[in-house]
């Protein structure tokens, strides 16, 4: 398979790299809008470059696309792609509105075309490994779950699209906000029937900075997340309370289990977990061309779009927000 990667920035090289170590996958052509920025990762594998993703799509050098750009372009990207035949991998979150989500499954539905969505949290070891505690039940099911993710929402620490609610589609829960909700519906164990959330706007910025996310799932676990900007120590701790036993997973730390005062070492950090996930993504999505179901559905990326948007409809009302109440036109912006 011949992979075009739409936008070099972020995850580029994780991406370029995914390519390059699977059989039978070769990273062909890479564009951005900086050439600069295309030509440092296509020129390792020798992959050619363009400046306009409508050239590349249209090049005939590549079967598939990566769409790894600000999350309003995906898109017209993706329907641009599957008109012309391509298959799609695009980086999370789907898009920033349901009526997006819709369009592209549409378009790519009508052009016979595979769509999967990047939430690498489904492939990260240390998360891989806490669903294989869960799905083997010795610790009973989920009751609640608790994600906290520190990040950096200050001018300058990051792209000015991210600031941007027109192109981002809003701050740190859009970002940040839908890593932590997709896996906590996942892990958690059912969709999500209600959202109660708020948020903070801090640093001068146009976007928010920092929030929290209540979520009651449809099997009644509850689901609690903390979004916050520049905090004193870097946090990225998700816990699973089960019935029997606690489950603690930190990509840094590695993923454990606590049960009557005794910990278990369930899976240990390295320094190739990131890498291995973006390949074992990839990998995912190539057998998802071949005909296999994905590990991530098109309803949970999309059921993932409709909670953070949920979550920004009760910070502004100030209640909760029941899921499905939205319309699919329904967008920060």
């Amino acid at each position: 398979m011949r992979i075009g990667l739409i936008g070099a920035g972020a995850v580029a090289d994780l991406h370029a790299h995914a390519a390059e170590s699977l059989p039978h996958v070769r990273l062909t052509a890479v564009c951005d809008l900086a050439e600069e920025a295309a030509r440092r990762v296509a020129a390792p594998v020798g992959a050619a470059t363009f400046t306009d993703y409508r050239h590349l799509i249209g090049s005939g050098l590549v079967d598939a696309v990566i769409v790894n750009t600000p999350h309003a372009l995906h898109r017209q990207m993706v329907v641009d792609a599957a008109e012309l035949g391509l298959h799609v991998l695009v980086e999370k979150p789907m898009a920033t509105t349901l009526t997006d989500c819709d369009t592209m499954r549409a378009a790519c539905e009508a052009s016979g075309v595979t769509m999967v969505v990047g939430h690498i949290q489904h492939f990260l070891p240390e998360k891989v490994a806490a669903e294989a505690v869960l799905r083997q039940g010795e610790y009973g099911a989920p009751v609640m779950v608790h994600d906290y993710r520190s990040t950096d929402y200050r001018p300058g620490t990051r792209s000015a699209w991210f600031f941007s609610t027109e192109i981002a589609g809003g701050g740190a829960l859009m970002n940040i906000g839908t890593h932590c909700l997709d896996r906590s519906v996942w892990l958690g164990g059912a969709t999500a029937v209600s959202v109660t959330a708020a948020t903070a706007q801090r640093f001068g910025v146009a976007v928010e900075t920092d929030g929290v996310i209540q979520l009651e799932l449809a099997n009644d676990v509850s689901a609690s997340i903390s979004v916050v900007s520049d905090t004193p120590r870097r946090i990225d701790e998700l816990m699973v309370v089960c019935e029997r036993g606690v489950i603690t997973i930190d990509p840094r730390r590695g993923t454990f289990v606590r049960q009557d005062g005794h910990t278990r070492v369930i899976l240990e950090p390295s320094s190739s977990d990131i890498p291995n996930a973006f390949r074992a993504q990839l990998a995912d999505f190539v057998a998802a061309v071949a005909g296999e179901p994905p590990r991530v559905s098109l309803r949970h990326g999309r059921h993932v779009v409709e909670l953070v948007l949920a979550a920004y409809e009760s910070a502004a009302l100030g209640k909760s927000v029941t899921v499905g109440a939205l319309p699919s036109s329904a967008s920060l912006a």
